[in-house]
């Protein structure tokens, strides 16, 4: 059965220490993506990869820029133009075009910008385009910068509705321990019951790239209570992608959890950058929390109203305690929230069908 995969490849990976691209990897991965898109898999490849490949061809030119931002965005900008053509290079040797996506996390704020987003990449899906997507560091700033490619490969694979993400990285999978310790194995399958976050990482899982084993965990779980199976895996294995594929039989698997609609999705991506929140009481916390029930949030369950914010806007959900339970498209402005705050008999402040809890 064909599939939708997002494969996210990290710049230790793709790149020497040096700072060169490895050109055995890529080709190994990229006649992978050959085989696979031959099998009928529709791909979104997400790559790092750009800064580092910068650092290989900038050489002295760098001595002139005495700020560090603006000698990031060079070794940005230059090096993304190498990534990409050795990447055209590679895919046209199978027979397959690529195009190059450049993203922010700006392009998730808005439900406009993100639709927009998505009926760019799916146009290229359905004409048999790779689309290469990695941030868009020439333009980033701190406070709209991903944490990493593992959250941008998350985003996107919400936003297509893919079958599967792989995150490929330095190491075979999640350890349940100190990687260094010879007791220590590889997770095959990822159990909420049996595995905590905060254990795993603590008891020395390695820890890689800007947002580390602790990121990649928090994006793999998020992105499979969405809909999307998730694999954490070795990208220098031979034919990992293929295993992957063909029998989930590498790395650490995270078995998808229902299904996300669309709204759901965006929500997921959008819930960062919420323009107001509300307090909810006990009573709508738990029904909320409550997965037997399909319940929107009611004005009655409102104890309080932050921030200023329109209809339609996204806005955070938190309980008592100030924990965020979630995120949702809010019914009303800021102004009418309050005014009809803990009445009863009232439409729904946010929809079922637009919030998204956490848990």
């Amino acid at each position: 059965m064909s599939e939708r995969i997002v494969v996210k490849i990290g710049s230790q990976v793709l790149c020497g220490p040096q700072g060169t691209l490895n050109q055995e990897v890529m080709t190994n991965l990229v006649g992978q993506f050959g085989r696979l898109a031959k099998q009928g898999h529709q791909l979104l490849l997400v790559s790092s990869g750009a800064v580092a490949a910068g650092t290989g061809i900038a050489g002295e030119r760098l001595a002139r820029i005495n700020d560090p931002v603006a000698r990031n965005q060079v070794l940005a900008a230059t090096g993304q133009v190498r990534l990409m053509e050795t990447y055209r290079e590679l895919f046209e040797q199978h027979g397959l075009m690529v195009a190059q996506v450049l993203a922010s996390k700006s392009d998730f704020q808005t439900r406009r910008h993100y639709l927009n987003m998505r009926g760019c990449i799916e146009a290229l899906l359905a004409a048999g385009v790779v689309p290469v997507v990695n941030e868009n560091d020439v333009v980033a700033i701190t406070e709209l910068m991903f944490t990493d490619n593992d959250e941008l490969a998350g985003l996107l694979a919400g936003m297509v509705n893919a079958d599967l993400l792989c995150l490929l990285t330095t190491v075979p999978g999640v350890f349940d321990g100190d990687p260094d310790d010879p007791a220590t194995r590889c997770i095959d399958t990822w159990d909420d019951s049996r595995h905590q976050v905060d254990d795993i990482v603590q008891r020395g899982a390695s820890t890689l790239g800007r947002g580390g084993m602790h990121s990649k965990l928090a994006i793999a779980l998020k992105t499979a209570r969405l809909g999307t199976g998730v694999v954490i895996a070795s990208g220098s294995e031979p034919d990992i992608l293929l295993r992957v594929v063909g029998d989930r039989g590498a790395g650490t698997w995270f078995p998808p959890q229902g299904e996300a609609s669309s709204a759901k999705r965006w929500l997921a991506s959008a819930d960062a950058h919420a323009t107001g929140s509300v307090t909810v009481n006990t009573g709508a916390e738990s029904a909320l929390l409550d997965r037997s029930r399909l319940t929107s949030l009611l004005p009655v369950g409102v104890e309080a109203v932050e921030g200023r914010f329109s209809t339609g806007d996204v806005i955070q959900v938190r309980n008592a305690a100030g924990e965020v339970l979630g995120c949702g498209r809010a019914r009303y402005d800021h102004k009418e929230a309050r005014r009809l705050m803990g009445k009863r008999g009232q439409k729904p402040l946010i929809h079922y069908d637009y919030l998204y809890l956490l848990h």
